[in-house]
């Protein structure tokens, strides 16, 4: 058995994970929670990082809102920028009271330098972005998000200019905290992959609800919310160096699928109690 001991909200909680060799499923084993990217490790950091409230992945105050943040942060935009340029556009938008802005207005508000950490930065997307944006603000009273399921909601938004599985699950994870969707951008195929989780060469593209219910079921047999498990998986694989990432994906691929000397009867039985702390996903992040 291992034990996990962090700080959560103020308070010392307790964490039991199986043994490191014990299978998640058969030909994947949980490995050390203090070993980075391993089944245990992600349960463990998903357990920390767990939303305290349904509107902590909230980017923005509304569903519309949501749309403007992943729309404009996707697809090839670094994190801080399509923030940057989210928070324009909205602020724009409260200010002026204006629903439904046009193709030109939208593009004029990207093509003005950002400011991201000091200094000016462009969006690179801004014609195609701004085509995006216009049709779906014009079309997404369409959608009746009250009564639709996560799913549902996901499968509405897909139907909208420029928002395909990966955007519209992001934007209902954000919006509803939903465990039901997963938004499968390459940090988390990286993740998943590296484990075995994915098969090697796994494209979304090609095959996104087949991986997505690997995900959750993934999250399922490890007890987490597929929520907190996208978000902690896509902080960590965004933050380590390409050389970094490489070592640990090493490690983690020979340590968590089941191999010869486990099938010779030598498995090592540990008692691991760690204290351990982590920053927690950025919100809304992805």
């Amino acid at each position: 058995m291992q034990q996990v001991i962090a700080e959560i909200s103020g308070r010392f909680e307790r964490l039991g994970l199986p043994d490191p060799t014990a299978p998640v499923w058969p030909g994947l084993r949980w490995g050390r929670f203090d070993e980075p990217l391993t089944p245990a490790f992600w349960a463990s950091q998903a357990w920390m990082a767990k939303p305290e409230r349904e509107d902590d992945y909230r980017l923005g105050r509304s569903l519309k809102e949501e749309v403007i943040y992943c729309l404009l942060g996707g697809h090839g935009a670094p994190a801080e920028v399509g923030l940057a340029a989210s928070r324009r556009v909205c602020e724009v938008l409260r200010s002026t009271g204006n629903p439904k802005p046009s193709r030109v207005e939208l593009e004029r508000l990207l093509r003005e330098p950002l400011c991201v950490s000091g200094r000016p930065v462009r969006y690179r997307f801004a014609a195609q972005r701004a085509h995006y944006l216009a049709g779906t603000l014009d079309r997404l009273a369409e959608v009746e998000h009250d009564h639709l399921g996560d799913v549902a909601l996901r499968n509405a938004l897909c139907a909208l200019p420029g928002i395909g599985p990966k955007t519209a699950s992001w934007i209902v994870r954000n919006r509803r905290a939903s465990d039901h969707v997963a938004i499968l951008d390459v940090h988390i195929v990286r993740a998943c992959s590296a484990i075995g989780v994915f098969p090697e060469g796994a494209q979304p593209a090609r095959r996104y609800v087949d991986l997505e219910q690997r995900f959750l079921a993934f999250c399922e047999a490890t007890q987490s919310r597929a929520s907190a498990m996208d978000a902690v998986m896509w902080s960590t694989m965004r933050s380590l160096s390409r050389g970094l990432l490489q070592q640990l994906v090493d490690q983690a691929s020979r340590f968590t699928q089941l191999d010869v000397i486990e099938q010779r009867g030598n498995r090592p039985c540990l008692d691991q109690t760690t204290r351990v702390t982590m920053r927690p996903a950025p919100a809304g992040g992805q």
